[in-house]
Parts: C-alpha cells; structure tokens; sequence
C-alpha cells in the first residue's frame, strides 16, 4: 500500500477555511474537495451570466484554475465560497465584455420541468413565454443589477456576501436589487 491511499482523503468534514490552507501548501486532494463542493452553485451562476454551458464551465473551469494560483494570498477575510464566487463572477463579466455575448434567455438557467408540462400543453406554452418574457427584461438590466438579482434570487445569498462578491456595500447592493426588481416587475406587469 503506498504511503499516498493510506493517508485519509480529506473530506467533507472539514471547513473550506482549513481546506484552503492546505491547498495553499499544496494539497491537490484538499483542492479537489473545494472543487467538488463549489463547483455545482457556481455553474448555475455562470449558466445565469452567460447563457452557455459551455462557456459557463470554460468560466468556471479558469476561475478554479485563478483560484489554486492565488490560494496563496487567499487571507480569508470573506469565505471560500465569497471568494470564489467573486473570482467566477469576475470571470463572466470578462467573457462578456471580450466576447460581446448577446443577452442570456432565461430558459439556459431554467427550473426542472414538471411532471404536468407535457400534460397541459397550453400551460406549458404560457410559461414557456413568460420566461421569454423575463429574460427580456433581465437582459434589459445593466450587469450590476442582473449579478446582484442572479446572486440574491437565483442563488439565495444573503446581501452581505453579495456585496463582498460585487465589492460593493450592501446598501449598493440593496439599491441595485430594489432597482431590478423594479423593473423586473414593470416589465413582467402583463403576466400577473
């Protein structure tokens, strides 16, 4: 038996803080548990900005790989799950900004179809365009508000760790969802 499968796998038992430090000094298997932990959540939030599943894992994929060469001065001022969502949001924004995506359709982040979808069509077909239709509308959102409102709505984060991942205040961050959700309701106001 090698010295390496005797050795206990860290496991998820332990805190992202300890695990961070030990992949710090190098530990892959402790990485790899981050990895494993964060990695679902923070594909949803890259399919949300992005609207690919491709580009979502490319994004997510270069922000693990930012985050295990800048482990080293991770300080721990925020959680490891601030932290990372900071580095895959600032990940996404890039990718927009130098690929110039179109607007991401809601339907690419989308709920699980229910086991009555295809049993009532008609109903389907309503709520089919009422998510067209708030996609429109949240494409319509400048990308402040549409993090802070994917963050907060889609991902239920409380408002003080969006503003670490923002790097913005919480009353910034209060501002930018009370605003979306403004205009989220005026645009979705023939759907009630």
């Amino acid at each position: 038996m090698t010295e390496r499968s005797a050795s206990p796998q860290p496991g998820g038992d332990l805190p992202d803080g300890l695990l961070a430090v030990r992949a710090a000094e190098g530990d892959e298997d402790s990485f790899a548990v981050l990895v494993q932990r964060h990695s679902q959540p923070l594909l949803t939030l890259a399919r949300g900005m992005l609207g690919n599943p491709q580009d979502a894992e490319e994004a997510v994929q270069d922000a693990f790989l930012s985050a295990w060469r800048r482990l080293p001065e991770y300080r721990h001022a925020a959680e490891f799950r601030t932290w990372m969502y900071r580095i895959t949001v600032n990940r996404c924004l890039t990718m927009r900004r130098r690929r110039r995506l179109p607007p991401v359709p809601l339907s690419t982040v989308g709920e699980p179809a229910t086991a009555d979808a295809w049993s009532q069509p008609a109903q389907s077909a309503e709520q089919d365009a009422a998510t067209g239709a708030l996609s429109d509308a949240l494409a319509e959102l400048d990308a402040g508000q549409r993090v802070c409102w994917i963050l907060r709505e889609l991902q239920g984060m409380p408002y003080k760790e969006i503003a670490h991942v923002t790097r913005t205040s919480e009353q910034t961050v209060r501002g930018r969802l009370f605003r979306a959700r403004r205009s989220l309701q005026e645009a979705m106001g023939p759907w009630r």
